[in-house]
């Protein structure tokens, strides 16, 4: 998976209350547009933004699934669901 072809967010330099507003927003637009897969720029750091990043996607019902790209742990994966 190439992560530069889809659509992305970076949250570098927010806080966690900004960067869950702006993931939020991402994830209206994205699935308004009907992007099945997004990737969020978190960074590594001391996984402030990455914990708050999971615990929102793990509550958001348009997320089918999540995960941290194996090569950049920076960078968590989102498939978001649609109905067929």
């Amino acid at each position: 998976m190439i992560l530069s072809s889809y659509p992305s967010i970076d949250l570098h330099g927010m806080d966690r209350s900004y960067a869950i507003f702006k993931v939020k927003e991402f994830i209206d637009d994205s699935f308004k547009l009907r992007y099945e897969h997004i990737v969020i720029i978190h960074g590594i750091g001391k996984n402030i933004l990455s914990k708050a990043v999971r615990d929102y996607l793990k509550k958001d019902k348009r997320v089918l699934e999540y995960k941290l790209d194996f090569m950049n742990p920076g960078c968590t994966l989102v498939t978001l669901k649609f109905d067929k």
